[in-house]
């Protein structure tokens, strides 16, 4: 009987080690599983500020850059007004000078047309020596651009031609330039003193 009661009660302890045992024990793959989630959540936050601090530099990047474009293209404005001013000052200088020496040349032209006439054919020391002098200030004004123009047979510009009379010519259209009583001058195209002219009526 003591046999029976102890085999029982063993049954009965035992019983409670199976139950334990049934499945229900907690699993030690939860904490594995959270590890990972950590790691990769860490990788991701790390990837996600490199990405900003790439966007960060390329805005600065670009910032730099557009303030180099801006820096050099105000550059170049001011490079090239300040040569339109050199221009126009050295330009300025030039009609200054040469509207000082016309006159001069004007003289010379009248001295040797009235000893041109009267020498004739005569060969004249004088007159030859004027003429070179002449010439020699033609070419100095034509090297600094300066040029002559003579505009007899052109139709009539008042930009660029000052009429001292107008009067009918045969064979001659209306306001077309007949004769030239002074010749004009320019430089690049602006005019320093307009010729003097007779036109057509």
């Amino acid at each position: 009987m003591a046999e029976q009661d102890n085999t029982l009660r063993q049954e009965e302890e035992a019983v409670p080690e199976a139950a334990s045992t049934d499945g229900v024990r907690p699993q030690p793959h939860d904490d594995a599983t959270a590890e990972p989630d950590a790691a990769e959540q860490q990788a991701a936050e790390r990837v996600e500020e490199d990405l900003d601090e790439l966007r960060a530099r390329a805005a600065e990047r670009d910032e730099y850059l557009a303030l180099a474009q801006r820096t050099q293209a105000d550059f170049e404005n001011y490079r090239k007004r300040v040569a339109r001013e050199a221009q126009v000052a050295r330009d300025k200088g030039i009609k200054q000078v040469v509207s000082e020496l016309l006159p001069a040349l004007d003289n010379f032209e009248r001295a040797l047309a009235a000893a041109e006439a009267e020498e004739a054919d005569e060969e004249h020391h004088l007159t030859k020596g004027i003429r070179l002098v002449q010439q020699e200030l033609v070419n100095a004004l034509a090297r600094v651009g300066i040029e002559p123009f003579s505009p007899k047979g052109e139709a009539f510009d008042p930009t660029q031609h000052e009429a001292m009379a107008q009067q009918p010519v045969e064979g001659a259209q209306s306001g077309t330039v007949v004769e030239v009583y002074q010749q004009g001058y320019r430089l690049g195209g602006n005019v320093i003193r307009p010729a003097r002219v007779v036109v057509a009526a």
